[in-house]
């Protein structure tokens, strides 16, 4: 097979690989929810399959409980249009998360749970971490019915080889 022949099957078997997004969402706070949604919305509307790999303190999106009130914390979040030291103060999460939902209210911008519904609709795969949710103590049954499967590291490594991969 001459080098030519050989560059072209692999940039073909490279343009297949990265149609293929693949999102760690690490954290639960509503602030860092929703670029990660963002994101999966954008890439899935774009055409990309996309994988999104919720561990941690992400799996409080993936739980019945508290899909619905999660939050957003001042205490080192160098964006919140406050002093840092302030975060501290008792009340201050609830207040920054009100001004946030105040804001996502005022610009029409989706909830999280109709960001969730949209990325499903859009064909995003939900991935919950065996490994984290041992950790957690959390039992399939607590999750949000979007959950695809619960699956651990190993596997989503698989899923993400030659993604574009992204952690948040």
């Amino acid at each position: 097979m001459s080098t030519v022949a050989v560059h072209k099957e692999r940039s073909a078997e490279e343009e297949v690989k990265q149609d293929r997004v693949c999102i760690i969402l690490s954290k639960g706070s509503l602030d860092m929810v929703y670029p990660a949604f963002m994101l999966a919305n954008t890439a899935a509307t774009m055409g990309s399959e996309v994988h999104v790999f919720f561990t941690f303190w992400g799996l409080n999106v993936l739980n019945r409980k508290k899909v619905g009130s999660l939050k957003v914390s001042p205490v080192g979040n160098p964006g919140m249009p406050m002093p840092n030291i302030l975060g501290m103060i008792p009340g201050m999460t609830a207040m920054a998360t009100r001004m946030m939902k105040g804001k996502i209210k005022a610009t029409k911008t989706p909830t999280i749970p109709e960001m969730i519904q949209s990325a499903k609709e859009l064909g995003v795969h939900l991935h919950a971490c065996s490994t984290s949710m041992e950790f957690l103590n959390l039992k399939k049954e607590e999750m949000i019915p979007e959950v695809e499967d619960i699956i651990g590291a190993a596997t989503f490594l698989g899923l993400s080889e030659g993604a574009r991969t992204l952690f948040i």
